[in-house]
């Protein structure tokens, strides 16, 4: 017999008020492992055999595997631990806990995506004196929100294994099974700097970008000519010019500039593909120009997701939620899913647009049913 462990909503208070921010700013970054051990200690109790991965030069942050029964395939329920950085002055509660409210459950990563392991643990309970024939596997991951490294390094590593994970992304319970993916560049042109009274002087690094620039809005309106899925609320990849920077006086030829853009690729579009057509565009620019161009990534790509419709996961998800089976803007950790060989899609409590941002929040109705959904796949994938 497994040992008491807390309500829902009292786990769901105490993951909410360990910190967890996931950044690439060191200002905000914070380990995981507070998170991470206290659901190890829950999973434990109940009977899961929990394995706890530190990431690899990062001993404040961890993954977690925690398995419940034996066998070759089974059911991942998946989630990361992490969440944003978070200005508490914004916020109308305590963002480090767990406020029930109009009939909403308040507090930071709520939604996205703590909140989700009380109802995976919550519905798991149901299974603890029944012999499963497949495994049940609970999955915490670190750094979602900034690297993806620990969804990463499971995937490198082979683990988990199982046929089928359901990730609790918020998507109000219905099921997701494509998403674009994610890749941020950027761009350096470096000139010459020199007196602006005689442009003889210097080489203008800023002109030049303006030349890459205009390229980069070229090379978008091809890929949009080439790339469409009517799917999506946005049909086409999409390329944004997010920040420029460069020179450091209105009377001095600007010596150096870089530009940062963020390229969102359909599937069936392959981000390092995408990424060498634009090195090669660049070559001849630098060479027509005289500068000096560099192409570097700002994070690790993200490739898109796409989970065939006609798998038995997505269709059973179809049944039980009545929803059709559909795209998202957002990313997830799906891609690593799959790279571990599992039928993958993305469904859980809450709204995406509860997230990021402050007041943060579950809407209370979706709980139970949430909690229903699970016991229902891990039913059908487990017994």
């Amino acid at each position: 017999m497994s040992q008491p462990i807390p309500s829902l909503l009292t786990m769901m208070h105490e993951l909410l008020s360990e910190i967890s921010v996931s950044s690439t700013s060191a200002q905000w970054d914070t380990g995981n492992r507070r998170v991470i051990d206290k659901l190890a200690g829950w999973l434990n109790s109940l009977g899961f055999q929990c394995e706890i991965i530190p990431l690899t030069n990062r001993g404040n942050k961890a993954n977690l595997i925690a398995t419940l029964g034996s066998g070759p395939g089974g059911l991942v329920l998946a989630g990361h631990t992490d969440t944003v950085p978070f200005n508490e002055e914004r916020w109308d509660m305590n963002p480090l806990a767990l406020t029930e409210q109009d009939n909403k459950l308040f507090g930071l990563g709520s939604t996205d995506m703590k909140g989700f392991f009380p109802i995976a643990i919550e519905a798991a309970k149901s299974f603890l004196e029944q012999p499963l024939q497949q495994p049940l596997i609970i999955l915490a991951t670190a750094d979602e929100e900034s690297s993806m490294d620990g969804a990463r390094e499971l995937a490198a590593q082979g683990r988990p294994k199982a046929r089928v994970a359901v990730i609790g992304e918020p998507t109000d319970l219905k099921p997701i099974r494509m998403h674009k993916g994610i890749m941020m560049e950027a761009i350096t042109v470096v000139g010459r700097a020199g007196h602006s009274s005689n442009p003889a002087l210097g080489n203008n690094a800023m002109e030049a970008m303006h030349v890459v620039m205009s390229d980069l809005l070229a090379f978008r309106a091809q890929l949009q000519q080439r790339y469409n899925n009517p799917l999506f609320d946005v049909a086409v990849p999409t390329l944004n010019l997010g920040c420029i920077h460069g020179g450091d006086n209105p009377n001095r030829i600007c010596g150096q500039c870089e530009l940062h853009f963020d390229l969102r690729a359909l599937p069936g579009m392959d981000n390092s593909e995408i990424r060498y057509e634009i090195e090669q565009r660049l070559k001849p620019l630098a060479a027509q120009l005289n500068v000096n161009i560099s192409l570097r990534s700002l994070v690790k790509h993200i490739q898109p997701f796409e989970q065939n419709p006609d798998s038995e996961l997505v269709k059973y998800a179809e049944q039980l939620t009545g929803h059709s089976a559909a795209p998202v803007a957002f990313a997830t950790e799906a891609p690593f899913m799959q790279q571990l060989g599992m039928d993958t899609i993305v469904m859980g409590p809450g709204s995406i647009d509860q997230a990021h941002q402050p007041n943060e929040y579950m809407a209370l109705n979706q709980v139970q049913p949430a909690v229903d959904l699970l016991r229902q796949l891990i039913a059908r994938f487990c017994l």
